[in-house]
């Protein structure tokens, strides 16, 4: 990996409209299971950053797990193979679950998830996307419940998302404009 190559990245969504978005989702999310309790699964490592702001804007009881799952690699775009490298700690049985995702696009990594999920008896399952890219989506009925932004099938990066490992620290959502 050539650590020493940089790469032209446009601000495409900025910080602030970052935070109004998910203040908003989470005020959602708060009015729909009011009186309940959620629990929120982040999809690592993209989702981590959306997760931890989403979290603090819902005001419920609520638990947080972590799953590992991808199919891009080094790529820019889906492999269409998706690998679990870490499952959930606890069970979801019986849990309103939100599955928190950075970005779904072909949809493939989260419809594998869902039925994963499903299997597992939640009392809800619902899904939470910072970013919808539909123009990819090769799996139909796949339904996002919360989503921050629609944006276009360009590659982005920041705010959790990577550009091969690089970039999440970035406070805004950018494209990156000379992505292979």
């Amino acid at each position: 990996m050539d650590y020493s190559k940089k790469h032209e990245i446009s601000v495409y969504l900025t910080e602030e409209q970052l935070n109004q978005r998910i203040a908003e989702i989470g005020a959602q999310i708060t009015e729909r299971f009011k009186g309940e309790s959620v629990y929120l699964v982040c999809i690592l490592k993209g989702s981590i950053f959306f997760t931890t702001e989403l979290a603090k804007r819902i005001a419920l009881p609520m638990t947080i797990d972590f799953i590992s799952a991808s199919s891009y690699g080094a790529q820019t775009h889906s492999s269409g193979v998706v690998n679990i490298k870490k499952d959930l700690e606890q069970s979801i049985e019986g849990e309103n679950v939100i599955v928190v995702e950075d970005i779904v696009d072909s949809g493939n990594t989260l419809s594998r998830l869902m039925q994963l999920f499903e299997s597992r008896n939640p009392k809800t399952l619902t899904i939470c996307t910072l970013l919808d890219k539909p123009d990819r989506r090769v799996v139909e009925n796949l339904q996002v419940d919360y989503t921050g932004f629609v944006i276009p099938d360009k590659f982005v990066v920041g705010f959790g998302l990577d550009y091969d490992q690089r970039y999440r620290n970035l406070p805004y959502i950018g494209f990156v404009e000379d992505a292979d």
